[in-house]
């Protein structure tokens, strides 16, 4: 048992140990480590012990950590597990111990590129039944490769960051000509994104049994999205203005180590896929998202049923000899479920707009100014205890 006292049913256990970049103050930003209702201050804790590698953890960013390799995050998530476990760390550790709500947590990693995948059999095809409700509602390459795109690194925000409506081109069916102005249909994308620490050389495809290799952990993504500005621009090459504006993470990266107890066999794909998207041990995660509009609870999430699993994604993106860097994120696009309580968007929690949601006494289907949206997610650890990945939250601003 920790010697550190956990609140019963607290997203930080001690299996858990998400990293994050924290400030108190005005101190300067370094690594921290969530704890039951706490952070735990890396940098000191590792400088007092002479760790080897100790300042990495006083950097303001977790790049620095991340590019170090696997041995290094396996080495140090055995150090952190010791520092919670053992009572004799007690003595170097409590003073250094932060409550959450005293400490401001910002980006936890400069982000180098960003690709958002379109992984939810589920969810591409109730948004192929939306937006081509005469053809079949998945395309004919989906079922062949992870159809993605590359987003802005530069628009990848903290949670908590306010975001602004955007503005910009859209066409209703019925209209002549499109319109300039702000977004209508201002929507979410639930999604689990992937942090890469370890880069790779350009010329050479990662393979899908290499994915831990370069793969550090996930944090939790919300991809904002003005439905009406990308139904009139995606034909012929895809998401632009209607996603760049503005994508949001949750401040702690949980590692894939401690989400071992999650991982699950992909289910069967069919057809088969071509020989470098195979292999024995391509896994899922059994994941649950939640979905909060103005604070009532509107969707459940599964991620455990996407098709595409990570190492394909990541297989995939660099298939043509694009190097990864140290700081890359990749996301799953929205994950959806079966069920409608269980849809990651609310152009299909409403479909299109046609069957509004009722939230909080009022009927909703895109977001309104004033909106406050927060995604968490969790999955179970060994011990059965809640492994968090936090949450991402945002407030939609008038358009300027």
């Amino acid at each position: 048992m920790t010697w550190i006292e956990i609140p019963a049913n607290s997203p930080f256990g001690p299996e858990n140990l998400p990293l994050g970049i924290f400030r108190v103050g005005d101190e300067e930003p370094r690594v921290g480590a969530a704890i039951g209702d706490q952070v735990i201050d890396l940098a000191l804790v590792a400088s007092a012990q002479m760790l080897d590698g100790a300042q990495v953890f006083a950097e303001p960013t977790l790049n620095a950590f991340l590019a170090r390799g696997p041995r290094t995050w396996h080495a140090t998530r055995g150090w952190l597990l010791q520092l919670v476990w053992n009572s004799n760390e007690r003595d170097a550790v409590e003073p250094h111990l932060i409550p959450q709500s005293a400490v401001t947590m910002l980006m936890p990693f400069e982000v180098a590129d960003y690709v958002d995948f379109y992984a939810s059999e589920r969810h591409a095809t109730n948004l192929g039944r939306l937006f081509r409700p005469d053809s079949a509602p998945l395309l004919p390459n989906w079922k062949h490769l992870p159809v993605g795109y590359h987003g802005r690194a530069g628009t990848v925000v903290a949670s908590g960051t306010d975001i602004v409506r955007p503005s910009g081109q859209r066409k209703a069916p019925a209209d002549d000509a499109p319109t300039y102005g702000p977004s209508q249909r201002l929507d979410i994308e639930v999604e689990l994104g992937f942090v890469v620490g370890s880069p790779s050389k350009l010329g050479k495809p990662v393979s899908v049994d290499d994915f831990r290799d370069h793969v550090y952990g996930v944090v939790v993504v919300n991809d904002w999205s003005a439905r009406d500005l990308q139904a009139w621009e995606y034909v012929p090459l895809g998401p632009f203005l209607g996603k760049s504006f503005a994508t949001s993470i949750s401040p702690w990266v949980v590692s894939l180590e401690a989400l071992e107890a999650a991982a699950v066999p992909l289910g069967k794909q069919e057809p088969p896929v071509l020989p470098y998207l195979a292999g024995d041990r391509l896994t899922n995660y059994d994941i649950t998202f939640e979905v909060y509009l103005n604070g009532q609870l509107v969707s459940s999430p599964p991620y455990k049923e996407m098709y595409w699993s990570p190492a394909q994604m990541l297989a995939h993106l660099s298939v043509n000899g694009a190097s990864v860097r140290t700081g890359d994120l990749f996301a799953s696009g929205t994950v959806s479920g079966v069920r409608k309580d269980q849809r990651g968007s609310f152009i299909e929690l409403s479909w299109g707009g046609r069957e509004p949601l009722t939230v909080n006494g009022e009927e909703r289907t895109f977001l309104q100014d004033g909106d406050e949206v927060t995604i968490t997610a969790h999955a179970t650890a060994a011990d059965g205890t809640l492994i968090g990945l936090g949450s991402v939250t945002g407030r939609i601003l008038p358009a300027i």
